[in-house]
């Protein structure tokens, strides 16, 4: 068995996971993954769709051409791949898709973000595939801001106090442009898949310590009507945003989260904040974005002002 940490989970795994915090082995792991059998279908699924079914604590989800995954609980993954299935598309799917389904089944709120760590806080950047997420993570990690998560972000909710993100674990995953941008050949692992130029990158740093959270950004790119800048939404529009940027916003729905995800972007509006950042999807002005974040960053008591 293979042991990691994965959303501050422990994780036992008869496969190798590429890009994942190999961890101790836990008297008891979180999560178990191993492989098949798995079913073509479930007995009684509340709700279906083209490559998914769920019912009472069980999903499966079903990839052409690369595996059907059968998740139970909240603890167990297994899988079932296509005889023609190239590994590395399998486990993609597992740390990827299929972890985020599984984190919806234990009542996480998991977001599509990566995080960072300012001055013990943790903050998050959201956004949809290419909106930016990763590059500005690693890109504040050059400037000395250390990785709490990439691609997925579970939180949770205290009764009182402000939601905690939970540390990832994983390698950021960069496209072979970013890597190349900002000069981190170096830190390039393995490939994601094998028909993506896309690769695991080790963070120059990496925070394995749950954060209360700082704020929330909401990636948009910036062009017309939109301007580079920040602003804070209302209320209603930021639980919105919070939903919108769910890992799989459908699963929210269809798993009864609403409610959760409702308490969610109340308590982070009324103890960190939620934010749009519109900014240039242009390497040449990644510095005006970093700075106009730490700029910000000050404005919110999470950074000292420059004398």
């Amino acid at each position: 068995m293979h042991f990691y940490t994965l959303s501050g989970l422990t994780v036992a795994s008869e496969i190798v996971l590429p890009g994942a915090l190999a961890c101790a082995h836990p008297a008891v792991a979180d999560v178990t993954v191993r492989a098949g059998p798995v079913p073509a279908t479930l007995a009684e699924p509340t709700y279906t769709g083209p490559i998914w079914q769920i019912a009472v604590n069980e999903v499966l989800l079903s990839v052409p051409d690369i595996a059907r995954f059968w998740l139970k609980d909240g603890r167990e993954i297994a899988f079932q791949a296509d005889t023609a299935a190239d590994e590395a598309d399998v486990t993609a799917f597992i740390v990827g898709s299929v972890f985020g389904i599984l984190l919806h089944q234990r009542k996480y709120i998991a977001l599509h973000a990566s995080a960072v760590c300012v001055n013990g806080k943790a903050i998050l950047f959201c956004g949809a595939s290419g909106a930016g997420k990763s590059t500005l993570a690693a890109a504040l990690g050059q400037r000395g801001y250390s990785l709490l998560s990439d691609d997925i972000c579970a939180l949770s909710i205290p009764a009182n106090g402000a939601p905690i993100a939970h540390p990832d674990g994983r390698q950021l995953k960069l496209w072979a442009n970013s890597i190349d941008r900002l000069s981190l050949a170096e830190r390039r692992a393995g490939r994601l898949r094998r028909t993506l130029e896309k690769f695991y990158v080790e963070p120059p740093e990496a925070t394995s310590t749950p954060l209360p959270v700082g704020a929330v950004y909401v990636l948009r790119e910036a062009r017309p009507p939109h301007a580079p800048g920040i602003e804070r939404p209302n209320v209603v529009d930021a639980t919105v945003l919070l939903r919108r940027n769910a890992y799989r916003p459908l699963l929210v729905i269809r798993m009864e989260q609403r409610a959760d995800y409702f308490r969610a972007a109340a308590a982070l509006a009324g103890t960190a904040g939620i934010f749009h950042l519109t900014h240039a999807f242009n390497f040449a002005r990644m510095p005006d974005t970093l700075g106009m974040l730490e700029r910000h960053w000050q404005e919110l008591g999470l950074l000292e002002k420059a004398a």
